[in-house]
This record gives C-alpha cells, sequence and structure tokens, in this order.
C-alpha cells in the first residue's frame, strides 16, 4: 500500500504546482482590474469605444449560430443593404469560443468581460508553463508569466477595450515551441506542434498579430540561425521540421485569414500613406516611461511627458524585468547549452521587436526626431533637417501588406515577452546562485517590486451597456423595416451596433473606422445634406422605413423636424433623445 500513497501524494504534488499558479493568475487578475469583477453583466471598464464592438461580436456570433444558422462572418443587417464584411476589421474566432457559451447563459457584455479577463489569466500561466519548461524553476516560471499577464501594455487595451491587443494568451505557446525548435539540440515533436497551433490560434485572433508575429520570427529566426547554427540553413532535417510546422498552422491560419483574402480580392483593404502612419511609430522614451494609469506616479508622467497617444504608446518594460533580463544575456555562460541559445534568440526577437516597433521615422517623446544638415548639404538636398528613417520605412515601401498596417507600435509585443521570459531565466540563475535559504526570499521581493511597477491602482471608470429606448420601440415594431441614425456621422458609431442586437432591424451603418465599405463612402456626403430631397430619395431607394433622429446632437432641431415632414416623413414618436420617422415607399 506505501508505494501506492507515495504515487498518489506524488500526482497531488505535481498537480498543485500547476494548478497554484493558475489560481494565482486569477486572483491576481481581479486584483489588478478590480472592480470589473462586480459589475461583468452590465458595464465595461473605461469608456465607450471598440469595447462595444467586441460586445455586439459576441452577441451577433451567438445569433447568427444558434438562431439565425448561418455564418457570421457576413452581416447583412449593417451596411443594409449591401451587407458588411467583418474582415473589414478584427474577429478574434479564438476569443469568441471562449466566451461564446457565457453569451448565451449570462449576455454579450458578460461574455466579454470574461474572455477580457481571461487573457490576463492565460496569457500568464501560458508563459509560465514555457519558462518552467525553459528553467525547471517554478519561481523563475512564476515570475516570467507574472510579467508578460500584467504588463502595462497589456493594462493599457484592457482599459481601451481592445478584446484583440488583450489576447496574447497564444503567443508564449507559439514562441514556446518557436524557440525550442531552433534552440534546443534535441527538436522534439511538441515543439513543432506548438509552433504550428500556436501560430493558428494567433491567425483566429488577429491578423495584425499573424502578420507581425511571421516577420519578427522569421527575421529573429534568421539572425540567430546565422550566428548560431548557419549549416542548419542547409539542413533537409530542418526544412522537413519547417513542413510539419506548416502543416499544424495550416488549417488554422487558412480559416482565420479567409475571410480577409475574399475582401482583399474584392479591394476591400486599401494600403495607407508612410506619412499618414507616422504617429503609429513609438517613441524609444515610450519604452522607459512607466504607465499613465499607475497609481502612484501616473499622474507625474502624464503632466510632464507627451502621452496623448498613451494607449497604443503604454510599452514599458519595468526596472525589475529589464534588469533580470540584462542579467540573463550577461551571465549566459552560466546557463545550459539549451538556456543559452534560447536567451540569444529572445535577444535577436526583442531586438526585431524594437526596431520594427519604432516605425517608420525615428520618435522620442511622441516627436519625430530630426538632424540638421551641414550647410552644404542643406542647398544639395534642398532642406535643413533630415528625419531619421527606420527599418520599418523600408519594409513598408517594399514589402508585400507591410503598408495595410497603421500602428508598428504594436511589435513591442514580442519585446516584452521575450524580455519577461529572459527575465525569468535571469532570476533562475540568481536564485542557483544564492543558494536556498535567501532564494524564495529574492523571489518574492522581486514579484512584490515588478507588481509595484505595474499596479494600475482601482479603476473608477466604468460605462454601462443597455439598449436605449427606442430599441425597446423598435423590436416591438413589425416587419424589417430598415433604420438610419442622425446625424448621419453617429451611423458608424459603435454602440450603434449594439443596438441593433437589441431592435433586430436592419441598419445602414456599421463599425467603420477603419475602412468604411464602398457602399457608406457612397452615400455619405448625400446623407450630410439631410433632409433635402436628395437624401430622402437615397433613403427611400435603400429601404429605410425607420429615420431616429438624435434631438440632443442636433442644431435647430424643429427646422430639420420641418424638413422631414415636408419632404413626406411622419412623426411617430420621441423614446427619450430619439425622435422616430417612418419613411413611406
Amino acid at each position: 500500500m506505501t508505494p501506492r500513497r507515495v504515487h498518489g501524494a506524488h500526482q497531488r504534488s505535481g498537480s498543485w504546482s500547476y494548478l497554484a499558479p493558475f489560481i494565482g493568475y486569477i486572483l491576481l487578475t481581479v486584483i489588478f482590474t478590480w472592480p470589473l469583477v462586480l459589475r461583468m453583466k452590465d458595464s465595461v471598464v473605461g469608456q465607450i469605444g471598440d469595447n462595444v464592438y467586441f460586445v455586439w461580436l459576441f452577441g451577433w456570433f451567438d445569433k447568427a449560430l444558434f438562431t439565425l444558422h448561418r455564418s457570421p462572418f457576413v452581416v447583412p443587417q449593417l451596411n443594409y443593404p449591401e451587407g458588411w464584411s467583418l474582415a473589414h476589421t478584427e474577429i478574434v474566432p479564438s476569443v469568441l469560443a471562449l466566451g461564446l457559451p457565457f453569451s448565451r447563459m449570462l449576455g454579450p457584455v458578460f461574455a466579454y468581460n470574461f474572455a477580457l479577463l481571461l487573457t490576463f489569466v492565460l496569457s500568464g500561466f501560458f508563459t509560465f508553463l514555457w519558462a518552467k519548461d525553459l528553467t525547471g524553476d517554478p519561481w523563475a516560471a512564476l515570475f516570467a508569466g507574472t510579467a508578460f499577464a500584467f504588463v502595462p501594455y497589456r493594462v493599457a487595451h484592457f482599459l481601451s477595450g481592445h478584446l484583440n491587443l488583450a489576447s496574447t494568451m497564444w503567443f508564449p505557446l507559439f514562441f514556446w515551441g518557436f524557440v525550442g525548435w531552433l534552440s534546443d539540440r534535441e527538436v522534439r515533436r511538441k515543439y513543432l506542434l506548438l509552433t504550428g497551433i500556436g501560430l493558428g490560434l494567433i491567425a483566429l485572433t488577429s491578423m495584425y498579430y499573424l502578420y507581425m508575429t511571421g516577420i519578427v520570427s522569421a527575421i529573429g529566426g534568421l539572425l540567430f540561425l546565422l550566428v548560431r547554427d548557419r549549416r542548419r540553413l542547409l539542413s533537409r532535417r530542418f526544412w522537413y521540421q519547417a513542413a510539419i510546422v506548416a502543416l499544424c498552422a495550416a488549417p488554422l491560419v487558412l480559416l482565420g485569414v479567409l475571410p480577409f483574402v475574399q475582401l482583399e480580392s474584392q479591394g476591400g483593404l486599401a494600403s495607407r500613406d508612410v506619412q499618414s502612419v507616422t504617429s503609429g511609430s513609438a517613441s524609444l522614451s515610450d519604452f522607459l516611461l512607466p504607465s499613465t494609469d499607475h497609481f502612484l506616479w501616473g499622474g507625474w508622467v502624464s503632466a510632464h511627458f507627451a502621452r496623448d497617444h498613451w494607449m497604443e504608446g503604454t510599452l514599458y518594460i519595468g526596472v525589475v524585468v529589464a534588469g533580470l533580463a540584462t542579467l540573463a544575456f550577461l551571465r549566459r555562460r552560466g546557463l545550459s547549452e539549451n538556456q543559452r541559445d534560447a536567451v540569444l534568440l529572445l535577444g535577436f526577437l526583442a531586438l526585431t521587436g524594437l526596431a520594427l516597433a519604432l516605425g517608420t521615422y525615428f520618435h522620442w517623446n511622441e516627436q519625430p526626431v530630426s538632424l540638421i544638415l551641414p550647410k552644404t548639404l542643406q542647398g544639395l538636398l534642398h532642406r535643413e533637417h533630415i528625419s531619421l528613417r527606420m527599418p520599418g520605412y523600408y519594409l513598408f515601401q517594399y514589402v508585400p501588406f507591410y503598408s495595410r498596417m497603421r500602428v508598428f507600435k504594436r511589435f513591442a509585443v514580442f519585446v516584452l515577452l521575450a524580455t519577461s521570459v529572459a527575465g525569468g531565466i535571469g532570476l533562475g540563475w540568481a536564485r542557483r546562485r544564492i543558494g536556498s535559504r535567501w532564494a524564495d526570499a529574492l523571489t518574492i521581493l522581486l514579484l512584490a517590486a515588478m507588481l509595484f511597477e505595474f499596479f494600475p491602482g482601482q479603476f473608477r471608470e466604468f460605462a454601462r451597456i443597455a439598449p436605449r429606448p427606442v430599441d425597446v420601440w423598435l423590436a416591438a415594431q413589425p416587419g424589417q423595416g430598415a433604420v438610419a441614425q442622425f446625424p448621419f456621422s453617429q451611423e458608424a458609431d459603435q454602440i450603434q451596433i449594439y443596438y441593433t442586437l437589441a431592435h433586430g432591424k436592419p441598419y445602414l451603418g456599421g463599425f467603420f473606422n477603419a475602412f468604411p465599405p464602398r457602399q457608406f463612402k457612397r452615400i455619405a456626403p448625400v446623407m450630410a445634406g439631410f433632409p433635402d430631397a436628395a437624401s430622402v430619395g437615397l433613403l427611400r431607394q435603400l429601404g429605410v422605413v425607420y429615420v431616429l433622429v438624435d434631438r440632443g446632437a442636433t442644431p435647430d432641431i424643429e427646422a430639420v423636424r420641418a424638413g422631414m415632414t415636408y419632404e413626406g416623413l411622419e412623426y411617430q414618436t420621441t423614446q427619450g433623445d430619439q425622435m422616430v420617422f417612418t419613411l413611406a415607399k
């Protein structure tokens, strides 16, 4: 009986070594996002913005799959009557799969909040698993997972409602496999599977992240192999392994990119001009400045530095994490061979991510840095200053699809992940050096210091998500007459698509911030003249029945009402701030 009891105790101990960190990440998530857990069903943290699009996405997928029994990737009710492809923006099906069961039971707002909180837990836990595989030290792995899960970049996108960008939990899986594949002398099958499946899950989360992952891993991996083992590039075995990775990734990647390929074939994804994306370049200072959300010194940072683009420019690495990552690089000789190679590869990945995050031109404190030219060059070039071009400028010009991107700062996520894992390796080295007596105390101290650096404090701003009285009124009206919202600028507000979940009627607008569809671009100039004869005639042509006018946002509402009456619109009711008119065919 004794061996069985020992074996059972060993199993329980082994399970607890994984369950305890998972529970720990749940508790830290609740603390870092407090008090969201108390308002999951009806509110989102921060202001209404992109978050409400993802709330709608949960509701729409629920309705499309389980009520309409149709593909959710094209929405016929939006941009009516042409319809709208979700490939105009992000779709995040892998994250929707995690929250969709809760949308059925507790509503789309709860499902969105649950999925958003889960990104913290899974980002931390998967990084923990990777770092534990690298170091064999659960405390060092716990540090690495905590660093990546609660880095200010993730907290900023949590506050901004960017569910797609907050969904970083598949990166540790992909790079766990990728780094193991390139750096481990005994390439195990699990590394190839992790690389392929991780890439597929990224494809099912964000096209931005998929494209950037391909760029960073290709450049960083190539630099590593050229430095460490360039003969491997000519090895048949290496390319056989690459084929296995591609086969593992292909089904999920194809599923993720298919809607975007279809839209691209229709000319729906336009390239951008290099000057229009300059603000998407990170400043080098972004990596050094603490978050403006920090509970203690965030206000001081905001007051003394340019933080107009804080939402995308919160890229702080942290003193503790950066110090331990630097320690890992400096003390590589004290590591195992696999760890040395892993640290070297992580360094190349971090440098690649940093170079590309700096975008097209070098910036400091959100301003482009330019050099004053010597007098002789000023006359030759006909300019006094010259901007410093970054590698991203040339990628933007020559690499396919690079010009589709707008915000290069997001490349920083690879810097943050690489430094977090390297920091865990550095902590593992320090724990071995100082011995078991002080190792745990040092780890707890460094964990506490890092969390202090990152902690945003209690969130106080929440936005309630609920239908308007007019949406309830519309839902009770028979038929499927289309709805138009005026002033027409409100047609593309994110909150408007959430309202369609409540009233269920076709809607002329949609979430068109990034790439307005052709129909919307065609009708917008005409609708600017509402309520003139041309705009009302176009409304009839498009099949609009219900015209909503926001009284609070409409100057000289009585003149507008008189014009609508003159053009044949009939007043029906006023629900809250919305006046409702119907348009006879």
